[in-house]
């Protein structure tokens, strides 16, 4: 029995960690996606098709189950979902600018800054070795982001910001999934992340503020090749989402979340085949030490 029982732990591990590898790669495959749309639209718009099929597949779930949701955390719920479009918002105008790489590397210190907000608003203990990955964590995004004299660039501030927001997004829905159902907890962050772009176009039309224009631009009807970009974007995104939530089902979430990590690896090898360079030394170090916390932290899960 005793070796029939870790049999079927070996294949829950193997399907959770191969479910995970699928995840990180078709998140790195949506990325290049997205950045090719770039190229045609501005991140705001990107953002809005990125989650326009979100909001159509998880509506069909929902018309067919009804949700059912205790309720009473309204406030919480829109911050969840306003949270993950901003966090959204910045990684697109990053995937827009710079590697695919360094992009998606500051995407995933979320878990480390999820860490440190869990222990301050969730008051859940952090162990020792978290705390050293948190610090080793940081010292890997001063690697990454070589501030100088004048401080950090704009791509800089959008990529740790685009990991504080998710680390948000993350550590509210920790919450959140005592009250409502987690389709209602997705559809937040889809519906506000495919009006609220709208919106921002609208008023697009009578602000013309260059420093803003992570989160301004103007709507360009997709033609041609373009729709075959964002669909596949949209296509991808929610594929990759399916695929690590079952990775989550099979296995442990420490062991799938240091597997995640390698969505960076398959983001700098699919940016190379769009032109990126190879990560410099100097930030080839930082990305591995954000890895190593990340794992750490994730281990501590």
């Amino acid at each position: 029995m005793g070796i029939i029982a870790l049999m079927k732990q070996t294949t829950k591990l193997n399907l959770g960690v191969k479910y995970m590898l699928i995840s990180s790669f078709l998140f790195a495959l949506m990325a290049a996606f997205a950045k090719l749309s770039s190229e045609h639209m501005s991140s705001l718009e990107v953002v809005f098709f990125r989650n326009i099929f979100g909001v159509v597949i998880i509506g069909v779930a929902i018309w067919k189950s009804p949700l059912k949701n205790i309720g009473g955390k309204p406030f919480l719920l829109f911050f969840r979902g306003f949270m993950g479009f901003v966090s959204l918002l910045a990684y697109f105008y990053n995937v827009a600018h710079i590697s695919l790489g360094d992009a998606a590397t500051y995407s995933k210190t979320a878990p480390i800054f999820t860490a440190i907000f869990a222990w301050a608003f969730l008051k859940e203990k952090l162990t020792l070795s978290s705390w050293l990955a948190v610090f080793v964590g940081f010292g890997g995004i001063l690697l990454i982001t070589q501030p100088s004299g004048l401080g950090f660039s704009k791509y800089d501030i959008l990529g740790i910001f685009s990991g504080i927001g998710a680390a948000l997004a993350y550590t509210s829905v920790r919450e959140l999934k005592n009250y409502y159902d987690t389709r209602a907890i997705v559809m937040s962050f889809m519906l506000i992340g495919t009006v609220a772009p709208l919106f921002l176009l609208f008023a697009s039309e009578y602000f013309h503020m260059p420093e803003l224009d992570f989160m301004l631009g103007e709507f360009v009807m997709p033609k041609g090749i373009i729709w075959f970009y964002v669909s596949g974007m949209g296509i991808l995104a929610t594929l990759s989402q399916y695929y690590m939530t079952k990775a989550y089902g099979e296995t442990k979430a420490g062991i799938v979340g240091a597997v995640s990590y390698t969505n960076i690896v398959f983001a700098i090898m699919v940016g190379l085949f769009l032109g990126d360079a190879l990560p410099s030394f100097i930030t080839a170090c930082g990305i591995c030490l954000i890895v190593f916390a990340g794992i750490i932290v994730a281990r501590q899960k």
